[in-house]
């Protein structure tokens, strides 16, 4: 995993986290999942709408390095979006530093095992991943089952 290294002498993976000043070592290639259509050499900017509250602005870009991750958050944004289509996964370039995504990492799992990153600079578009494999209905209902318990309790922020 790309923000994972051995420790010396020691049989366990230490995690070693991923932030703005120390984001080099980690390389891609780094996927986004969403609900747009975009081309290749598009850049994805923060500023805009949220993909997953509306009416929210996004301080960031997220992106990961596991295209599981980008599948879940083209899934979730045109669901949330009541979009019937089943989004976009894009391969992405990151233009300047990044770190963690705090909504994920060390949240339930130690560490950063989604391989999630945020960035205050624009990703570029240089791909598309055209054939990806989407979650059973039921998996994705069961998720956004989860989200709704969580917004109805007020616990569905996410830290941005």
């Amino acid at each position: 995993m790309g923000n994972e290294q051995m420790t010396e002498g020691d049989s366990e993976i230490a995690y070693v986290p991923v932030t703005i000043d120390r984001c080099d070592h980690v390389h891609g290639p780094f996927f986004h999942g969403t609900k747009f259509r975009f081309a290749v050499g598009d850049e994805l900017i923060p500023g805009r709408n949220s993909n997953y509250h509306q009416g929210r602005v996004a301080n960031n870009v997220y992106f990961s390095a596991q295209i599981e991750t980008a599948v879940w958050g083209a899934e979730l944004a045109t669901a949330l979006g009541g979009m019937a289509e089943r989004g976009y996964v894009y391969i992405v370039e990151p233009t300047g530093p990044f770190e963690d995504d705090p909504n994920v990492t060390n949240k339930r799992f130690p560490g950063n095992i989604t391989e999630s990153y945020r960035t205050r600079d624009p990703l570029r578009i240089v791909g598309e991943v055209e054939t990806w494999e989407g979650h059973a209905p039921e998996i994705l209902n069961g998720m956004l089952e989860s989200i709704a318990r969580l917004r109805e309790q007020g616990l569905d922020v996410i830290e941005d």
